[in-house]
């Protein structure tokens, strides 16, 4: 895969909204990840996400990789959490700002660190601001987040759109994995009302109704994990590929 934003933007327009699966090597390491990966793509999704909030085991993650690649055609996106998330093998990197942290180890220091060997393995960035939504998940935790409440939907907008000034062609609004609740559609649509990119959000999507109104709120692509790594239908994530296919801007 030789340039996977412009094979995502290319998806996008060509097939409507996409769906990214979320593997965490932690929670489904070795030919777990491998099953997982080939039945994504089986069902439609466009992209594979490896990674996690709380991934600290490079060896574990690069054989997940590995492991991955071996089954599925699709691009392998690595979504790190911290440095230990940068391993060889992938096409891209999420190479993500948590831009509403508390800590500035995770809006620039972190990157500083990895950038070195997201150049050596010769991965592409796809330079993102990751904004945390809501709290009490892990990602919120590690990742010291000021979290922005689910009904300030224009807080959201206004990191989104400063993302954009500072030249970030990806948003990833993010509730958490396992989250109680999603971002909800009025916060989608006024990020999408100001930000011009390639807009993902992720967390809490477990039917294709929430899925389908998201993307009609703007999105261009949906992330799923935990749904699918505790068990979830492989069925009910064909219907979600189907429905937000479906959706047209």
């Amino acid at each position: 895969m030789q340039n996977v934003e412009s094979y995502l933007k290319a998806s996008r327009k060509k097939k409507g909204a996409l769906l990214l699966v979320l593997i965490d090597s932690e929670n489904s390491g070795g030919q777990s990840a491998s099953k997982l990966a080939k039945q994504a793509q089986q069902i439609g999704a466009s992209a594979i996400l490896v990674g996690g909030s709380s991934a600290t085991d490079q060896l574990a993650m690069s054989e997940t990789v590995r492991n991955i690649k071996k089954s599925a055609k699709i691009p392998i996106i690595l979504f790190p959490g911290n440095v230990t998330g940068v391993v060889p093998g992938a096409d891209a990197i999420l190479f993500s700002s948590l831009l509403n942290s508390n800590n500035p180890y995770f809006i620039s220091e972190a990157q500083a660190l990895g950038a070195q060997s997201v150049l050596k393995f010769g991965l592409e960035p796809l330079p993102t601001a990751y904004i945390i939504i809501g709290e009490g998940t892990t990602v919120w935790h590690v990742g010291c987040a000021r979290t922005i409440p689910f009904d300030k939907p224009n807080l959201a907008a206004m990191y989104a759109l400063s993302a954009q000034f500072m030249g970030m062609r990806f948003v990833y609004l993010e509730a958490g994995s396992g989250a109680k609740s999603n971002v909800r559609p009025e916060m989608v649509a006024a990020v999408r009302k100001v930000f011009k990119g390639f807009l993902i959000v992720g967390g809490g999507i477990r039917n294709p109704q929430t899925a389908g109104e998201i993307v009609k709120a703007g999105a261009d692509a949906i992330v799923i994990g935990t749904y699918i790594e505790k068990g979830g239908s492989f069925k009910t994530i064909a219907e979600i590929v189907k429905t937000i296919q479906s959706v047209r801007k």
